[in-house]
């Protein structure tokens, strides 16, 4: 498979979750190219750029009435876990799992965020939050009760999007 590489149709038009992206896509590249003897470190690179990554993200929807246990922090869970387990694999010899994790990441990474990323992205524009302080300048656009799906249309309750649910609160 190609590596993935950065392009336009990845962007979500929030310029620190874009570049939070950018670099994940940088280092999964960084993978992808890594001979034998950089493999782990270049992989270790991207689990610790992965863990602040996925952290940001569910810090951004705990400041804005995401619930912790939501499908979308689940599945960053679940990632981190799969590519720590990589890593003590390889680390016992098995480097081909590492790429064949790398192709796999490859795959998953842009329906990731194009979907579960993108519902974020919209909510957090909606709410005025600013990634950097967490302050949200639209606090009575939140949602009145925690959103336990990923924020995407088939995550939301009977089907709503995020937009319906904002509209709904607002009338």
């Amino acid at each position: 498979m190609p590596v993935l590489e950065w392009s336009e149709a990845l962007s979500l038009d929030l310029p620190q979750m874009d570049d939070t992206h950018r670099e994940f896509v940088d280092l999964l590249a960084a993978v992808d190219a890594a001979g034998d003897a950089a493999l782990l470190p270049a992989w270790q690179t991207l689990i610790e750029h992965t863990e602040v990554h996925f952290g940001q993200e569910d810090r951004w929807m705990r400041e804005t009435r995401f619930a912790s246990g939501n499908c979308h922090s689940v599945q960053h869970q679940v990632v981190l876990n799969v590519m720590r387990e990589g890593l003590k694999r390889a680390e016992a010899g098995d480097l081909e799992l590492l790429r064949m994790m790398s192709s796999e990441l490859a795959q998953w990474f842009p329906q990731h965020a194009q979907s579960m990323d993108a519902g974020l992205a919209l909510h957090l524009r909606s709410v005025g939050h600013d990634p950097r302080t967490g302050a949200v300048a639209r606090p009575e656009a939140l949602p009145a009760a925690e959103i336990s799906g990923c924020g995407s249309a088939a995550c939301t309750p009977h089907g709503e999007s995020a937009q319906d649910s904002r509209e709904s609160a607002a009338a």
